[in-house]
């Protein structure tokens, strides 16, 4: 019994780094996604809101 029991933790120890390696090989998402849109559209309506504002004045320049 004693026997099986350490053929037992080599066996726990393969199935272990196959799931492991299994979920390290895992297909990543990539792209920049609705992440993207919403920094867009953040953006388009930052423009939108200061176009109604003066422009700054340069400060004067002492000769």
């Amino acid at each position: 019994m004693a026997a099986l029991a350490w053929l037992l933790i080599p066996l726990v120890a393969a199935v272990g780094a196959g799931l492991w390696a299994m979920w390290a090989n895992r297909t990543r998402r990539t792209g920049d996604g609705p992440e993207l849109a919403g920094y867009e559209k953040f953006r388009a309506a930052m423009e939108k809101q200061g176009a109604g504002l003066p422009a700054p004045e340069e400060p004067a320049e002492s000769a």
